[in-house]
C-alpha cells in the first residue's frame, strides 16, 4: 500500500453509505436513527403494536397520502398496486421508515428559518404535511402534544 494512502474496510464503508445517505439512497441532512426514533415517538410514542386507525397506520401513523406523495414505497417482492401495500409497509418499522425518508426527500427543508435542516424541521413537516412546513404546530391540541414529545426525545 503506498505510504498515505487511507483504505477503509468494506463493512466500514458500507455503513457510511447508509448513514450519510439514509434509507433511500438519497442524502438527507442529520437524518438519522436518532432522529427516526424520535419522528416515531412524536407520532404514537414508538408504539409497535400500532395497526390502522382513521387511515393512519404503523408506528409513525402513515397516512396514503404520504405514501404516495413518498414514492410508494413497498415492502420487498409487493407492488405499489396491490390494494393494503401502502398499509402493510407503513405497519412494518423497516419499510415506514424508507417511506419517511422518501417524503423527507421530496419535502425536507429548514421550516423554522434557523439556517439548519434537522430534525426538528422534519418533525414538522411531518406535522403539518409537505407544503405548510412554515406553519407552528402549537395551533392544534395535536400539534402542541408533538411538541412535547419533540421535547421528550430532543436531539
Amino acid at each position: 500500500m503506498p505510504r498515505g494512502q487511507l483504505v477503509l474496510p468494506a463493512c466500514m464503508f458500507g455503513a457510511f453509505v447508509i448513514w450519510a445517505t439514509g434509507s433511500t439512497g438519497q442524502f438527507i441532512p442529520n437524518l438519522n436513527n436518532a432522529c427516526y426514533a424520535c419522528l416515531c415517538h412524536v407520532a404514537t410514542m414508538c408504539d409497535m403494536s400500532n395497526g390502522c386507525v382513521g387511515g393512519y397506520c404503523g408506528p409513525y401513523n402513515i397516512s396514503r397520502v404520504y405514501w404516495v406523495d413518498a414514492g410508494m414505497v413497498v415492502l420487498p417482492d409487493d407492488v405499489p398496486e396491490r390494494n393494503h401495500a401502502w398499509s402493510d409497509c407503513a405497519r412494518s418499522f423497516s419499510c415506514a421508515k424508507r417511506i419517511i425518508a422518501g417524503y423527507l426527500v421530496k419535502f425536507g427543508k429548514d421550516c423554522n428559518g434557523d439556517g439548519v435542516t434537522n430534525c426538528f424541521d422534519y418533525m414538522m413537516v411531518n406535522g403539518n404535511g409537505g407544503y405548510g412546513c412554515h406553519a407552528p404546530l402549537n395551533r392544534s391540541a395535536n400539534g402542541r402534544r408533538w411538541l412535547q414529545r419533540f421535547d421528550q426525545c430532543r436531539l
